[in-house]
């Protein structure tokens, strides 16, 4: 098969990673007119709510509202996946089929364990994309080397510094609309399921409120929080602005 290029591509350890840390950034890029897609690592099975079936349903209809070109998952083990050779060269895969110029990951150190680990992982395989030398096969066909531009973390669970924010006012509702998609993880008063962390309102209203505490400072009502591997550079002040 072909790549498939696209300008921005969203890994996340688990589905509903990315919609509830950097769908806000997708929809204003795509609005721009980017490309986008979405890789996750796993199906998010031992998620104490819903199953592994119907975490990828959700995970289409997440998809569908966020307008994003494609959407894959890996079928990694949720808990138990490592960043080791098979599991970086799978993700290389991904990665040179999708060709991204921008990767946005999961963070760096975060509640969840999954996170974190995810987060070296995808910064591992998005180098190793660029070695001619590690050769990789999609659907039987030859890969070529392609290394992303720029790899991002989005912020999740835990406080992080923010070394830049992206405006995402405009589209904060279709940003939520892309989390309620996940009706088996977060607040349903109809549920019978065992609470956890991310079941209950006040978790809705944190996402909200970390989106605005991102926003305020740079003087808008909302915005998603990145952090950077390397020093960022520009070649237009105004672009700071």
């Amino acid at each position: 098969m072909q790549s498939t290029k696209v300008n921005i591509l969203a890994i996340g350890a688990h589905p509903d990673d990315v919609e509830l840390s950097c769908s806000g950034t997708i929809l204003a890029h795509i609005a721009q007119g980017y490309t986008a897609a979405i890789v996750d690592l796993t199906h998010g099975e031992l998620g104490t709510r819903g199953d592994a079936t119907t975490r990828l349903a959700e995970a289409k209809s997440a998809a569908a509202i966020l307008g994003v070109a494609h959407r894959i998952n890996l079928g990694f083990k949720d808990g138990f996946f490592q960043n080791d050779e098979w599991h970086q060269r799978e993700l290389i895969k991904a990665i040179r089929h999708f060709q991204p110029d921008i990767v946005l990951a999961n963070a760096v150190y975060d509640r969840h364990p999954d996170h974190g680990r995810a987060a070296q992982l995808i910064r591992d395989a998005a180098f190793l994309a660029g070695l001619p030398k590690v050769q990789t096969q999609w659907e039987g066909e030859e890969q070529v080397a392609h290394r992303p531009k720029a790899l991002y973390h989005y912020i999740q669970s835990l406080d992080a510094k923010a070394d830049f924010a992206v405006d995402i006012s405009a589209y904060m509702d279709k940003k939520m609309e892309s989390i309620y998609a996940y009706a088996s993880q977060f607040f349903d008063p109809n549920s019978t399921e065992k609470n956890t962390f991310i079941s209950s309102p006040e978790f809705l209203e944190f996402v909200k409120a970390r989106a605005s505490n991102f926003g305020v400072p740079i003087g808008v009502r909302y915005a998603e929080g990145f952090t950077a591997n390397k020093l960022i550079g520009v070649n237009n002040l105004f672009s700071l602005i």
